[in-house]
């Protein structure tokens, strides 16, 4: 029997490829994640949705061409670049996403094919490789185009290198750049996790209130649920919290030094999820709700709620004997040998001097864990 020539036997073993993509899609993600520098600090929405709808579409794309299908141009490539690029993912690792994709079509057509498809294999291998080519030249040209728009490359490495925690101290170096001596962390979020568009706003949103302040060293890298701004340490978060306006959710936590940021950057992460409400928030100000997620992180912060109260004798006992009392002043009064009124005069000052109530909601759930955990570690 006659072979089917290589161009028409390519098309077909192309085809027996089509209905493999989401899963060939998922182990160029799986890949790109154990095998690329810097993919797996991505937020995982990114990671198992744009990256692996990328690969599908790219992937797609190619088994279209071959078969002689006529396809169209969504400039999905180009997108992609750019949003990596704000996110401040090296381009090497971005190239390199291309190559691990073409290895496993490369590797899934061997598969599949049978004796006798070797020139059909080699000549796809072939179109694999002029097709990596043509969208590396696309790639590169996209990022450096939206790099320079928004920031320049080597503040943005940088940068990434900052939260990661990967050299900043050589990058500065490489670059000329300076680094300060400790950081205010900003996690900048969209109240609505799923809107991209509002989530680029958030993060204009801080960087048009820091830049003043900041004496343009404010570094900042983007990602789909909003991106990280990194202050100088003298930064006056509250002042910012005081603008907070809008839909921009901020966790805020500092840095000491270069070395603490990526400790830094993920307690504001946290902060800001914990806080899932528009403002800037510090971790006093989600303490309880950050406990309960991260206790081994924040029970030296919550015990030393207590700490005002330290040099007063009187302060911690009687607040104490009201939350035992399931806030019955009265009842607390007789437990301590006082006058109500002067249960009353001690919670007062209890309140100015930690800036929590413990009359309210709030006072009530966070004295209360203080008190366990500082009963746990007597």
């Amino acid at each position: 029997m006659s072979q089917p020539p290589v161009g028409a036997a390519a098309a077909a073993l192309a085809a027996r490829l089509v209905p493999r993509v989401p899963q060939l899609a998922r182990q160029v993600v799986d890949r790109i994640r154990a095998e690329v520098p810097g993919f797996d600090g991505l937020p995982t929405a990114v990671q198992d949705v744009e990256v692996a709808a990328t690969a599908r579409a790219a992937i797609r794309a190619f088994l279209q061409h071959v078969q002689g299908l006529p396809g169209r141009d969504t400039g999905v490539t180009r997108q992609r670049a750019v949003q990596r690029a704000e996110e401040g993912v090296p381009l090497s690792a971005l190239v390199q996403t291309y190559h691990v994709g073409a290895e496993v079509v490369v590797d899934a057509l061997a598969e599949v094919a049978v004796p006798g498809e070797e020139a059909a294999v080699l000549r796809l291998a072939r179109e694999q490789l002029r097709a990596v080519g043509l969208a590396v030249t696309q790639v590169t040209e996209a990022y450096l185009a939206g790099a320079a728009a928004d920031q320049n490359v080597a503040v943005r490495e940088l940068t990434w290198a900052l939260l990661r925690g990967e050299g900043p101290e050589d990058v500065a170096a490489r670059y000329g750049l300076a680094l300060e001596s400790a950081y205010l962390v900003l996690r900048v979020r969209a109240a609505d996790d799923g809107d991209a568009s509002a989530a680029r706003a958030a993060v204009r949103w801080v960087l048009a209130q820091a830049v003043t302040r900041a004496d343009a060293r404010a570094l900042s890298l983007r990602d789909d649920l909003g991106g990280f701004v990194l202050l100088p340490d003298s930064f006056p978060v509250e002042e910012l919290a005081r603008r907070a306006v809008g839909t921009a959710v901020v966790g805020a936590a500092r840095a000491g030094s270069p070395a603490d940021v990526p400790a830094a950057a993920a307690r504001a992460d946290r902060i800001a999820v914990v806080a899932g409400r528009p403002g800037v928030h510090q971790l006093s100000d989600v303490l309880l709700e950050y406990h309960l997620t991260q206790p081994a992180d924040s029970a030296p912060e919550l015990a030393a709620v207590l700490t005002p109260l330290a040099a007063h004798p009187d302060l911690l006992p009687t607040l104490v004997a009201f939350l035992d009392a399931d806030l019955n002043r009265r009842s607390a009064a007789q437990v301590l040998g006082v006058h109500a009124n002067t249960v009353d005069n001690r919670l007062e000052r209890i309140t100015d001097l930690t800036g929590v109530d413990p009359r309210s909601s709030r006072g009530i759930q966070l004295f209360g864990a203080a008190i366990v955990l500082r009963r746990a570690g007597s």
